[in-house]
């Protein structure tokens, strides 16, 4: 009984009933988790075996049993300056150190591909990009370092930088520049096979309390960085996060934070590896006086780390941060990896404690019964669907060392990871969680707000475009029956207002020039992979000749798109136009969604403006507005796993538009859509008509189910209903009254009834006569891809209007096709 009272007093208790549930194979809670931390003595090498076994069941069913890894590569610090200031970090310094130093704010090119070139000539196959926090909002020296150099941001350089490494030295960028936003992260994707964020501790108190370690430290927001390694996600990048301990955070904060990290990982499976890393006190810092994280802190935190994150996980421990005789131990805790160990160069983090030799490592790996092994600075189990978590842009190069590798990078199961569309589970419940937020909204509304909303539009449409009266403008987008006829009627009136009675139409052709694709977007049926029995890629002599029969037949407009091929040079959009051009002169050319303009931009390194630019110099006169898909980021996650966010399809038109460059603006709905989304699309669309002028139509196109994975799966609806269609091409016309003029049905989208109907709903224009389309006849559209002029002419006499032919501008034309 003594005994008893003497455990319940010093809480070994906790830990013994911790241990059975863990051994057990249960899941822990907080506090048993935590509990598990203040292990000690016997109980924490009972702790360490249940964990080591854990791990070695995962390396077993992933085919590398008894294998640890590492990843040899090289640190380029690519500049030391910080916007943070965190109260342990000798990483960071200031302008007047690094001229002390004699050294400039940020590395040349020269000197990051010097430190490259001799990694790779020491067998390394990573390029860890290490750098401070946006240093240029802090410093001016940062500043004009960047301007002198022709760079606009730190990222922008970076950026620059990983290319030139990548293409240059065939190293695999991993890049660790701080916090991003989704944008970011998607704009540096083509560059980087993986990057990283340390979570450090997620609790907030580190962050708000002065005195704490992460107090004036804006980057250090627990929940900007939780942010962060969810876009991560989002965007399909093979993350490496983890945690720092001992900076202060109790034993329950160290939990939880790992299990914010479990917990996001859950739903994108992204995170490839989880660094348990030890405090280490650095003199002349503020944190110097504070004592070093423990060994057997360590070995607790990492074994608990294991049985948290499971069998799967890649657990990473930094082997110089420890002594070399205690290094066994932390793989008999459970860890897996090394990390990343360079012959080449110091921890640039952690200068005072350099890397161990490589024999010192396998010594230790050794001693504890396992082997070592090299690895890619992307993990095995993201090797196996490469295609998928890799920007096709770094794939040859991947592909390439991949082939040289051992069996540690061969790529083995997938073990868990979301296949080509993503994790369906995941997928599931976004879009659960889009239905369950727009149904919220649409069962506020209240009687009477249908007919408040049609007597808005009769008298003054473009308020409904007005934040303040959203709830309004989804009434009119939920309307049936006799309200949506109302709402049609009084569009039709706006459409005779704005542009009369007349039909217009366009005498084009379509050219797809590739349909290879690597986005994966999950509604589409489009793309193909090379090597596959459909895919298919336009030679120039193929273009030319469409080009030159399209002219016979009296086009005045060629629309050219293709899909995001790997394999297509970076000249691939500047040599297009100028092929069309050379075959039809004069011929307008309307070319390049906002996808292959961010593609095109990537690729060459060039600024989006001049890019744009190049092209049309080259001979694009105007960019179709596709891939617009909703202006929504929730919906854009579930459709398009992130290829392109809202915000850059917005700054690719807004650019395009300042610079002359006219484009159409869509919206493809009844996916996993709702009215709300219509209505703030449709917003969007407004705002930026508003500031450029530069849309010369808006087109609605209605979701073809039929091949989309999305709806294979059972989570996208079978497209919209007749009512559906209905009602957005008249919310189009009433939330644009005043903004853009031309409204457009999609005859290949919609039967030839809906498309004489939508004319008398709002529309006034039927597109053009595409001679060929092959995005909707391969999402199992079959309205057909090629309509005469004779045809269009028909649907609008069906809809008792007059009818002309147009130019891609809307202008007249000299001769009217037959």
């Amino acid at each position: 009984m003594a005994g008893y009272r003497a455990d319940m007093a010093s809480g070994t208790w906790q830990v013994r009933r911790a241990l059975a549930r863990a051994g057990a194979g249960r899941s822990l809670s907080v506090d048993e988790a935590a509990a598990l931390l203040g292990a000690r003595g016997p109980e924490l090498a009972e702790l360490c075996a249940v964990a080591a076994a854990l791990r070695d069941a995962g390396l077993r069913d992933a085919g590398r049993a008894g294998i640890i890894t590492y990843s040899p590569k090289v640190f380029i610090p690519l500049t030391r300056l910080c916007r943070d200031r965190c109260h342990y970090c000798t990483f960071a310094t200031d302008p007047a150190d690094l001229r002390r130093r004699g050294q400039q704010a940020y590395l040349s090119q020269s000197e990051v591909l010097a430190i490259a070139r001799a990694g790779a000539d020491a067998g390394c196959t990573e390029a860890l990009f290490t750098l401070g926090d946006r240093p240029e909002h802090r410093w001016p020296a940062a500043r004009e370092w960047l301007t002198d150099n022709g760079f606009t941001s730190t990222l922008e350089y970076l950026r620059h930088a990983a290319a030139a490494v990548l293409a240059q030295t065939g190293l695999l960028p991993h890049l660790n520049p701080g916090v991003l936003t989704w944008e970011e992260l998607v704009g540096l994707r083509p560059v980087a096979v993986s990057m990283g964020l340390m979570m450090e501790q997620t609790a907030t108190r580190l962050f708000t309390q002065p005195g704490q370690v992460h107090h004036g430290s804006p980057d250090k927001d627990p929940a900007v960085r939780l942010a962060m390694l969810r876009d991560a996600g989002r965007a399909s990048i093979p993350f490496t996060t983890g945690i720092l301990v001992g900076i202060g955070e109790t034993h329950e904060e160290r939990i939880t934070s790992l299990l914010d990290i479990r917990r996001i990982h859950r739903e994108y499976g992204h995170v490839q590896e989880v660094i348990v890393q030890n405090f280490r006190a650095k003199p002349a810092t503020v944190m110097a006086g504070v004592p070093d994280a423990g060994a057997d802190d360590l070995r607790a935190t990492i074994a608990v780390t294991r049985l948290l994150l499971g069998p799967t996980m890649r657990v990473q421990v930094p082997p110089n941060l420890s002594d070399p005789a205690a290094l066994p131990g932390l793989l008999a805790a459970g860890a897996d990896d090394w990390g990343g160990v360079s012959p080449v160069t110091a921890d640039h983090v952690n200068p005072e404690r350099p890397w161990p030799a490589i024999t010192v490592l396998t010594h230790a790996t050794e001693e504890a019964g396992m082997v070592l092994q090299p690895r890619l600075a992307i993990h095995e189990r993201y090797l196996a669907r490469c295609e998928q978590w890799c920007d096709p842009a770094v794939v040859p190069a991947v592909n390439r060392l991949r082939r040289q590798a051992s069996p540690a990078v061969a790529g083995g199961p997938p073990d868990g990871v979301p296949g080509v569309h993503g994790d369906w589970t995941a997928v599931r419940a976004d879009a659960a969680r889009i239905e369950r937020t727009a149904n919220i909204r649409i069962g506020l509304l209240v009687p009477g707000d249908l007919e408040r909303a049609l007597h808005r539009a009769a008298a003054d449409p473009a308020s409904l475009a007005d934040p303040r009266h959203e709830q309004q403008a989804i009434a009119l987008a939920s309307a049936v029956g006799t309200g949506l006829a109302e709402a049609a009627a009084i569009a039709d009136d706006w459409r005779r207002r704005q542009v009369g009675e007349m039909v217009t139409y366009v005498v084009n052709r379509n050219i797809n020039f590739t349909n290879i694709c690597y986005t994966g977007c999950r509604f589409c049926a489009f793309g193909q992979r090379a090597g596959d029995p459909e895919a298919r890629t336009l030679d120039d002599a193929q273009i030319a000749e469409k080009v030159a029969e399209a002219r016979a037949l009296g086009a005045t407009e060629i629309c050219m798109q293709g899909g995001i091929d790997p394999a297509l040079p970076a000249d691939a959009y500047p040599r297009l136009a100028r092929l069309v051009k050379s075959s039809a002169p004069g011929i307008h050319l309307h070319a390049f969604s906002p996808m292959e303009v961010r593609n095109g931009v990537a690729r060459s390194g060039l600024a989006l403006a001049d890019w744009l630019t190049m092209i049309r110099e080259a001979g694009v006169d105007s960019l179709p507005g596709t891939a617009a898909e909703i202006l929504d980021d929730e919906v854009r996650w579930v459709l398009t796993r992130g290829k392109l966010s809202a915000a850059s399809w917005i700054e690719v038109i807004e650019t395009a538009h300042r610079m002359g460059l006219p484009t159409t603006a869509t919206m493809m709905y009844g996916h996993v859509d709702r009215p709300i989304h219509w209505v703030g699309h449709l917003r969007v669309i407004r705002a930026i008509a508003e500031r450029t002028g530069g849309f010369t139509e808006f087109v609605p196109l209605p979701f073809i189910p039929h091949n989309a994975p999305l709806y294979r799966v059972g989570i996208a609806r079978p497209g919209p209903t007749p009512e559906q269609s209905r009602a957005v091409h008249v919310l189009a016309r009433l939330l644009l009254v005043g903004a853009v003029d031309n409204l457009q049905v999609s005859w290949v989208k919609c039967t030839d009834e809906q498309c004489i109907e939508l004319l008398g709903s709002g529309v006034n224009d039927l597109g053009g006569t595409l001679m060929e389309e092959s995005i909707s006849a391969m999402a199992g559209s079959s309205n057909g891809s090629s309509r005469s002029p004779a045809d269009l002419r028909a649907l609008a006499a069906a809809a008792g209007r007059p009818v002309r032919q147009r130019t891609t501008t809307y202008g007249a034309v000299a001769r009217v096709s037959a």
